[in-house]
């Protein structure tokens, strides 16, 4: 079908005011309201910066799931991250799935930032390159990416409620820019945030009508986070265009009576419809014929789940390749690569090391089809040639686990698993199915359903005091063998979606188990309004005693050649629905890398966290190795950086602070609903400039397997106002293998007229030399790295005069300086 603006007209007239007012909220969850009379069928959504869950939390439908958006951004490499974007947009249409609600493009801000995982970078220039290169990578496959959250969305405490204050320079220049980059590339939607800014929630701000849509020029979509919409007019009159999800958000009825009252004018409606209309012929979904089913997607209808083919070859090699592309190496005293023909023995120590974290908590989780551990990567790549021997070292700080399936059994098959049943209110079960795991977030409902029941057979392999728990809201109880352990109501302190449908807090009791002594583990929860139906079961094992496990460790990398620790974060320590208190951790992991790195000096300190965390003994290591959450394939990935099989590839995307109390930006919590953020321009690297702080790490920095001497920077002599300028910075490889460097450039403008940062990151370049050879980075800056928002004018400007363009390898070490004189533009 055409999508003229004549055709969408057309179409727009075969429907009444209220059928229009009708479609702009969801027919469920994850679907758009389909029209018969135009022949639009449903459009669906889905989460997705990682992997495409599709419609369910449902542990049998798996995702490929690729490296965290920080690990993405790490890569410096567009055009990896377009093709992963591709992979994303095809596993998409596996799955029916018309729109990924992805890129995250909010900023690392603070580092106490729970969703720094899903999103980029400190850098709004960066940011936006990246965040450009995944659109364009999912929208080359017909699937259609979005943007989120809209604006200044970079904290997550009391993130649906908040009021952030920020001047306009600062919202212009760093926190919209890289929206304005995402609109540049053709994004079809843009998702507006929970919070507010400068006193007006997003669904209602007029941000979303200017810049998005006016100044910029932005044809597509506007949809609301799930759940933001609050309100009926003022969100109609704003520039939202999609409210969800559905059937029951204040738009739908109440907005068509709106419509109907004159309180929202029809043709602020029909814009909107239009713009729907233009996004599904853009889709495929709009035509003449009869839009499909899709009934099984609404509540209490559930299909099962399909199976899904199994991943592809390629997919698994290119997912494999951006682990190591995206590992950081922080620092190397010679260890590292590993050389695999002079090990014997190799410890890999840590309990992060077998249950490597692949993914970060929240509402962009996925179930993948499998998880490569740090442990399995490392044991495929010495299969045959040396010994792996792995302690497991003290349990990380944080709650019990879920359930897995190799912990217990459906007490009634036998099988490994748990035993789900619905019952009714009299306690009659209504439906039955065997699952996977105790982390069951969406539970078939059935009619009449009035409780959830878990329940599992335990096989304790460790003897002692367990920790058994039940996660969810309403009334639960827990029983083991018959006898109670817990019960009672606990009501949602929130209406967070994240935390009451993907992360509810769990309950907790203690038990003495036996091994060879199965026991039954009974969970129950009831469904009530406003509880949502996510069920958790929980299992732990007494802790390794804390002092001893330290020095298990360490006997174990005596007796090795070389000794890899595995330390990182929790789901509870970074997630959606909550910031960081501390970058800590812990004093048990802490300690575990000292014990080994004292034991051994051919340690390599291996950190899993999604942002930065506090690294106290990164001295007294031979090597430390970031390797983000890298997805499904990453002890692959990072077997095969460790073993020089490749090298690791990442620069890092963000400043890390040795301690958090040296980071200049460290708010996140408002004080009487607002948060501002007094910083201004200055945030990441421009807040430790401007303030003469060193980081441990800054941004931009990394290392690779070979060194790199920058030897010459060339500028033009001059260039106009308003345009592009092509920097040229020579390296040469000094070392003895073959590698890649990211030249990167910054800008400062000494003496300027308005407040600028120290400097600023305005472009890179990615080079490959063999050694010995010199090769020339060509980088572009774009023009928008020279202009400043000036407030009176309401209006970009760029300052005439002398610039200083700076090259090198990082933020914080950048020893070719050249100057730049900027004229007037040019005229005739």
């Amino acid at each position: 079908m055409g999508t003229s603006d004549e055709e969408i007209d057309r179409l727009l007239g075969k429907l009444t005011p209220r059928a229009r007012a009708l479609l702009l909220d969801g027919a469920t969850t994850w679907r758009t309201r389909a029209e018969p009379a135009l022949g639009l069928r449903e459009l669906v959504m889905s989460d997705g910066p990682a992997g495409v869950r599709g419609e369910a939390w449902d542990e049998r439908i798996t995702s490929v799931l690729l490296p965290s958006a920080s690990a993405l951004a790490a890569t410096w490499d567009e055009d990896l991250v377009e093709s992963l974007g591709g992979l994303l947009a095809a596993e998409a249409r596996r799955k029916g799935v018309d729109v990924l609600l992805a890129p995250t493009l909010n900023l690392h801000r603070s580092p106490l930032g729970g969703r720094h995982f899903e999103c980029f970078s400190e850098d709004p220039e960066l940011t936006g390159r990246v965040g450009a290169a995944l659109v364009r990578g999912v929208q080359a496959h017909g699937v259609a990416a979005t943007a989120k959250h809209y604006v200044a969305n970079d904290s997550e405490t009391d993130r649906l409620t908040v009021d952030v204050r920020v001047d306009e320079r600062a919202l212009r220049e760093v926190y919209l820019a890289p929206f304005e980059a995402a609109v540049a590339a053709g994004v079809r939607l843009v998702m507006a945030g929970y919070n507010a800014v400068d006193g007006t929630t997003m669904t209602a701000n007029a941000l979303l009508s200017d810049p998005l849509k006016g100044e910029w020029g932005f044809d597509g979509v506007v949809v609301s986070d799930w759940g933001a919409v609050r309100s009926t007019e003022d969100t109609a009159r704003s520039g939202l265009d999609l409210a969800m999800p559905g059937p029951d958000s204040p738009w739908g009825e109440a907005l068509a009576r709106a419509v109907a009252d004159g309180a929202v004018p029809e043709d602020t409606v029909d814009d909107k419809v239009r713009r729907l209309l233009r996004l599904a012929a853009w889709l495929g979904a709009l035509g003449e014929g009869e839009p499909t089913a899709s009934g099984a997607a609404r509540a209490g209808t559930e299909a099962p789940p399909a199976p899904r083919p199994a991943v592809a070859p390629r997919e698994r090699a290119l997912a494999r390749r951006a682990v190591a592309a995206g590992s950081v190496l922080l620092a190397n005293r010679g260890v590292l690569p590993l050389d695999p023909g002079h090990l014997r023995t190799v410890a890999v120590i840590g309990a992060h090391a077998a249950r490597t974290r692949t993914q970060g908590g929240g509402s962009a989780g996925v179930f993948p089809p499998h998880e490569v551990s740090v442990l399995d990567g490392v044991r495929a790549a010495l299969r045959g040639r040396a010994r792996v021997v792995h302690v497991p070292g003290p349990r990380p700080d944080g709650p019990a686990p879920p359930l897995g399936h190799d912990a217990c059994t459906d007490p009634r098959s036998g099988l490994p698993g748990v035993l789900l049943r619905m019952l009714d209110a009299d306690g009659r079960e209504l439906y039955a199915e065997r699952r996977r795991g105790g982390r069951l977030l969406e539970p078939r409902l059935v009619p009449g359903a009035h409780t959830v029941e878990i329940s599992a057979r335990l096989r304790p392999r460790t003897a002692g005091r367990w920790t058994l728990g039940v996660a969810g809201f309403g009334r639960m109880s827990l029983a083991l063998d018959g006898r109670p352990l817990l019960a009672g109501d606990f009501p949602p302190p929130t209406d967070d979606p994240a935390v009451v449908h993907v992360n509810p807090p769990a309950q907790y009791a203690g038990a003495d188990l036996a091994v060879g002594q199965d026991a039954l583990l009974v969970a129950r929860r009831e469904l009530a309004p406003g509880t949502g139906r996510a069920t958790v079961v929980s299992a732990a094992p007494p802790a390794p005693d804390a002092a001893a496990s330290p020095a298990e460790a360490a006997r174990a990398a005596a007796g090795a050649d070389a000794a890899i620790v595995v330390v990182g974060t929790t789901e509870h320590g970074e997630c959606e629905g909550y910031d960081r208190t501390t970058l800590s951790l812990g004093a048990t992991q802490n300690a575990l890398v000292r014990a080994v790195a004292a034991a051994n000096p051919r340690t390599v300190a291996v950190v899993n966290s999604g942002g930065p965390v506090e690294l106290p003994w990164r001295d007294a290591v031979g090597a430390v190795l970031l390797a983000w959450f890298p997805g499904q394939e990453g002890g692959d990935g990072l077997a095969d950086v460790l073993f020089g099989r490749a090298e690791p590839g990442g620069r890092l995307p963000t400043t890390w602070p040795a301690a958090l109390a040296d980071a200049p930006v460290t708010r996140t919590l408002p004080a009487d609903g607002r948060l501002p953020y007094d910083e201004g321009l200055h945030v990441g690297h421009r807040g430790w400039l401007r303030h003469a702080r060193v980081p441990a790490y800054w941004f931009g920095h990394g290392l690779g397997y070979t060194t790199w001497a920058h030897e010459e920077l060339t500028v033009p002599p001059r260039a106009g106002a308003g345009e592009d300028v092509t920097v040229r910075v020579r390296v040469r490889n000094t070392g003895a293998r073959s590698g890649r460097e990211v030249v990167q450039v910054y800008l400062a403008r000494p003496g300027s007229a308005v407040e600028r940062p120290v400097r600023w990151f305005a472009g890179y370049a990615a080079v490959r030399a063999r050694p010995g050879e010199s090769v020339t980075a060509t980088v572009r800056v774009p023009a928008r790295a020279l202009r400043h928002w000036c407030v009176r004018e309401r209006a970009w400007r760029t300052e005439t005069g002398r610039w200083r363009v700076l090259a090198g390898r990082s933020a914080g070490e950048v020893p070719l300086v050249a100057d730049l004189e900027v004229v007037g533009p040019r005229t005739g």
